[in-house]
């Protein structure tokens, strides 16, 4: 019989068949339409199911599930060690792990005004590698390239610069529902715009997803073992994700309520993670869940231009997670430490904490920063009096204007998507959006967008 053995951390989203009946899974579509994610093994259907992390499958002859069994499970067992100690593991294990994974190719390095590939870059830098390094950024939003640029600049790499377009999805959006089977929604890879600029460069990707989450607090300082499911739900559901969520629920009759069942299956998913530690728990959970349920949906975009290396989903580095201090890896006090070794990387801009760097971002506080806060409102206002939006989130480049509107209520107002959710429902949250809050209401808009794709591509497959 064959086995399939998934990755603690799998690149690749794979699926294999049960004997449960050929019909759509609707609880599990509900919790994907409140936090934009399926949780578990669920797909649309509940004959279909997404192969768990850490896992080895026994599959029949016909492609049925029939055993399964665990190999790895999250734990934490924090080495006694001082913080340079950890300092110097951590920088030999990412430099190994870069450095088979750049054996002998060209590496394609996306940059941001991060921390997570502004470290992949100190240590190809470091390990001499030929990098063709790029970086997006919206049309009429932030210019990040600047940032990217001077980190490119001063490893020596060469670098691209691409701006993301108002309205491309449309063009591309039945080309991602394909790539991505509609497990995650349209608006957050901003890859897709740029696909055909990246199928021209040359080499393989070296990508820094969940570098933040696994170098950082797992939960905010004081949290305890009671506060973890409502911090869990308030990080999980979007906005207007549980009010979307639950008018489903009761349309198509399921019982109980919505918030009830998502409340019992985070409980559930916490159980099965022996780790007492609050902090290492919910980053557990985090990887578990959404690193591979949503996260991990969209690097098929990148696998459609070349191949791509992970260094933070290796398999060493998950296990290695599991012995770090908690208290050395809050505040990404391990990434900074590295950084602050190359004097010239980090006193480029730190993004998030702009226009502060990794120096003294200490200062991004009041009084500091208020001039800079001031200039920069008063910049976006000035564009916003001759007619120049500033992009700030991605929906924004797809779904606002006349051309992007018409684009999209064609997809909402479908047949395919009226067979699943009601057109009156459709019809309420279309005019939310539209006359009551944009912003809160886009995450619903984009839910059903993403429905709609999937009822148009994937809903007429036989079992």
């Amino acid at each position: 019989m064959p086995v399939i053995k998934t990755s603690i951390l799998p690149s690749q989203q794979q699926f294999a068949k049960t004997k449960a009946s050929h019909e759509l899974h609707l609880e599990a579509l509900c919790i994907f339409v409140a936090t934009g994610f399926f949780m578990d093994d669920d797909t649309h259907l509940k004959n279909v199911k997404c192969l768990l992390p850490a896992h080895e499958y026994t599959l029949d002859s016909q492609g049925y599930i029939v055993d399964k069994n665990q190999y790895f499970k999250w734990y934490y067992e924090p080495k006694k060690a001082s913080f340079d100690e950890i300092l110097e593991d951590y920088i030999e294990l990412l430099t190994k792990i870069m450095s088979e994974q750049s054996q002998g190719r060209q590496i394609i390095l996306p940059l941001s005004g991060g921390l997570d590939s502004r470290s992949q870059a100190k240590v190809l830098k470091d390990l001499g590698a030929n990098v063709q390094s790029y970086s997006y950024e919206f049309k009429d939003g932030y210019p990040e390239t600047k940032i990217a640029e001077k980190i490119a600049q001063n490893c020596g790499f060469e670098f691209t610069a691409l701006k993301i377009p108002k309205g491309y999805l449309w063009n591309k959006i039945d080309d991602i529902a394909k790539l991505n089977g509609c497990f995650s929604e349209f608006t957050h890879p901003r890859q897709m715009a740029v696909l055909e600029q990246l199928k021209q460069f040359n080499g393989v990707f070296s990508l820094g997803h969940w570098g933040d989450v696994f170098f950082d607090r797992g939960a905010p300082e004081g949290i305890g073992h009671a506060d973890i499911v409502p911090m869990l739900l308030k990080k999980m559901v979007k906005p207007k994700g549980m009010e979307l969520a639950s008018i489903l629920w009761n349309t198509w009759g399921l019982d109980g309520t919505f918030s009830d069942f998502l409340i019992s299956r985070i409980e559930a998913a916490l159980a099965n993670i022996a780790i007492d530690n609050v902090s290492a728990k919910v980053r557990a959970f985090k990887t578990s869940q959404w690193a591979h349920r949503w996260t991990t949906t969209n690097l098929s975009v990148f696998e459609a231009a070349h191949p791509i290396t992970l260094p933070y989903y290796d398999d060493r580095m998950c296990r290695f997670i599991c012995t770090i201090p908690e208290s050395y890896l809050a505040d990404r006090k391990l990434q900074i430490a590295h950084l602050r070794q190359d004097k010239v990387l980090s006193n480029i801009t730190w993004q998030a904490q702009r226009p502060f760097n990794l120096n003294n971002y200490s200062f991004n506080r009041p009084p500091y920063n208020l001039p800079y806060r001031f200039v920069n409102k008063l910049q976006r206002e000035t564009n916003q009096m001759f007619g120049r939006h500033y992009v700030q989130r991605n929906w924004e480049l797809q779904f606002l204007g006349d051309t992007n509107d018409q684009k999209l209520r064609g997809f909402l107002f479908s047949q395919e998507l009226n067979e699943l959710i009601p057109e009156n429902i459709v019809r309420e949250f279309y005019d939310k959006f539209t006359n009551l809050d944009r912003v809160k209401y886009s995450h619903p808009i984009s839910m059903m967008l993403t429905l709609a794709l999937w009822q148009k591509h994937f809903n007429n497959f036989s079992s």
